[in-house]
């Protein structure tokens, strides 16, 4: 689904924004969204195979096709097309229901706007029938739930329908060796949760599809941002492969800076496929993406003895940034994302971006981070981390909105460690980057 504009607040939804998703050439019909160019009796039948699935979002007044020469968005009259499919469901759906209509107008005076209609499956009354059948969606398309997706449907439990916009993830734990001391600096980890096709839920693993989406890393964004860490000065580096705790239900795919210090792997980032393990039941079956990333640079370059003696090593922030913004494309690259989907059994249209973001350090952050035009709060207190949610109405394919959100992020942790100055520092940085691709 398209989050960010299925998130957005009203006041949120422009028609520029609009525009720039249907001109993405990587933007078609899919299970969670349709475009209509007006009002049709499918309409309906769509709304209510959104609300008996994943839910999903319509916009009317954009053509379905792209065509040579032709103008994509084209608009309607919103209020006689709202008025059009309000009637339509509540004639047709059983029991009598309506999804959120939000007009969006062209302000160019002639009076046309998109009209976004949002099927919202969480609230929608499941199964949503219609001349006694429920209407669901497949690829795509619209179809005919058989008699055990009905059942399915009519036996869930109303709150665990579908996954909630806001997909919570497990905070991480810092590993300790044999005498406790801490063995990273800081770990980060983000991922996402994931509902699961008819075969994900029942099959294995496939040795191919997990070597597929290894492959699919090792080629993103996501090493070149790892490398970021400690300036790449580590000697050599193992891509993404399996390593550690790896099952039937289970992909673990591990990078590794490799060093010949005592401190082997500097930089580590590992990324969990968790499928369920418990069939048969009414809630609705999730997998559980997760991507971790280690940091011993700090340890790393102790072994190196540089610097002044007692000097301690301190992460840049630009690096930091880098990094952010590494993982965050990495979650949204189509290759990536179209192995995920595999490995699920679902359309990639499906797989959710990630909406927060934990951090947890083995020092107070402010002690990690090179401060540069940075300065303290006199008594503000202490931070090892923390928890940082995403804004959902950015869309994280979008390069603007990817650095957006990491700035957010980033000014984020400076004010909780008690630092001012941050925002300052990420303008600059900002201001003196090359653009990026």
């Amino acid at each position: 689904m398209n989050n960010s504009l299925f998130a957005a607040s009203a006041a949120d939804l422009t028609i520029e924004r609009i525009r720039a998703l249907a001109a993405r050439p990587d933007q078609v019909e899919s299970l969670t969204l349709e475009f209509k160019r007006e009002y049709s009796k499918s309409m309906v039948k769509t709304i209510a195979a959104m609300a008996n699935t994943y839910g999903g979002m319509i916009l009317v007044g954009v053509n379905d096709k792209v065509e040579p020469g032709v103008e994509r968005v084209v608009g309607v009259d919103a209020q006689e097309e709202i008025d059009k499919i309000a009637s339509g469901c509540r004639e047709k759906f059983d029991p009598p229901w309506e999804p959120t209509f939000i007009p969006v107008p062209f302000n160019d005076g002639t009076g046309r706007a998109v009209v976004v209609i949002r099927v919202d499956a969480d609230v929608a009354p499941r199964p949503l029938l219609i001349d006694l059948q429920a209407p669901i969606r497949l690829s795509g398309q619209n179809s005919i739930a058989d008699r055990d997706r009905l059942l399915k449907l009519a036996r869930e439990d109303p709150s665990a329908g579908v996954l909630p916009m806001g997909q919570n993830i497990m905070s991480p734990n810092l590993e300790r060796d044999r005498e406790g001391y801490l063995t990273a600096d800081f770990i980060l980890r983000t991922g996402f949760n994931l509902p699961m096709g008819e075969a994900g839920a029942w099959r294995p693993l496939s040795e191919r599809t997990v070597a597929a989406l290894a492959q699919a890393l090792n080629n993103s964004a996501f090493p070149a941002a790892l490398r970021t860490l400690g300036h790449g000065s580590f000697s050599s580096a193992m891509g993404f492969q399996q390593h550690g705790y790896n099952r039937s239900r289970t992909a673990r795919l591990v990078y590794r800076a490799l060093s010949n210090s005592s401190v082997p792997h500097p930089v580590e980032a590992v990324v969990t496929v968790a499928l369920p393990e418990v069939y048969g039941t009414s809630t609705v079956a999730t997998a559980t993406v997760t991507i971790d990333v280690i940091s011993r640079v700090r340890r790393y370059v102790d072994t190196l003895e540089v610097g002044a003696p007692g000097e301690k090593y301190r992460y840049p922030v630009p690096n930091l940034l880098d990094l952010l913004e590494g993982i965050l494309k990495t979650t949204v690259d189509p290759k990536v994302v179209s192995e995920i989907a595999r490995i699920t059994d679902i359309d990639p249209a499906l797989v959710a971006q990630p909406r927060e973001l934990h951090l947890v350090a083995g020092h107070q952050v402010k002690e990690l981070l090179r401060t540069e035009i940075l300065q303290e709060i006199p008594d503000a207190g202490t931070s090892a981390g923390g928890v940082f949610r995403a804004n959902p109405s950015l869309d994280l394919r979008d390069i603007a909105d990817r650095q957006e959100q990491v700035d957010d992020w980033i000014r984020q942790l400076g004010l909780d460690a008690g630092l001012t100055g941050m925002e300052a520092l990420v303008e600059s940085y900002r201001a003196s980057a090359r653009p990026r691709r």
